[in-house]
């Protein structure tokens, strides 16, 4: 009989162990996004994948907040995290540590997802950019690729903690 795995089933680790596992390549770039709930539903998800780090950009709020922490439900305590006024600064620091910048964004001469090849030998950060103006235009310059995600429908963008969720997925099965 099939029946839902309650939790000690489901044979999760603590945030001790998770702070000692290997974690991907990937680092995920919050650009001044508003939301608390894009926020910590990014935490979310960036624990469920072993992301490497969240670098908070901006006006980005930043933990502890309890509306961060009602999304996260304690992956602020698991993800390690940091907070960089300047988007350009973090994304030089991320270029000296040998990551590739990929912007998630719809650009003249952005890639859709389903085309961008992942190298599992690299290190990357995605920048993820404010709910309404995308990635700050001044960061622009200084990104090295740009994917999109196909949209079918009729809406020309997903909330930014889908699609960060579903960019971290494509990340996490590649590098992984």
């Amino acid at each position: 009989m099939v029946h839902k795995l309650k939790l000690e089933e489901l044979n999760r680790i603590d945030v001790e162990t998770f702070k000692t596992t290997e974690k991907i390549p990937l680092v995920v770039v919050l650009d001044n996004i508003r939301s608390m709930h894009n926020v910590g539903a990014t935490f979310r998800t960036a624990d469920a994948f072993l992301v490497q780090k969240i670098i908070l950009c901006g006006i980005t709020p930043q933990p502890p907040h309890r509306e961060i922490h009602k999304a996260a439900l304690g992956a602020t305590e698991s993800v390690d995290w940091s907070h960089e006024a300047d988007i350009n600064t973090a994304i030089q620091h991320l270029k000296q540590q040998d990551f590739e910048i990929i912007g998630i964004e719809q650009t003249s001469n952005s890639q859709m997802i389903t085309d961008f090849t992942i190298n599992p030998l690299k290190k990357y950060a995605v920048i993820l950019g404010n709910e309404v103006e995308g990635i700050s235009d001044e960061a622009l310059e200084n990104i090295d690729s740009f994917i999109e995600i196909p949209q079918l429908g009729t809406k020309h963008s997903l909330n930014v903690s889908v699609c960060g969720g579903i960019v971290m997925w494509e990340f996490a099965k590649a590098l992984k």
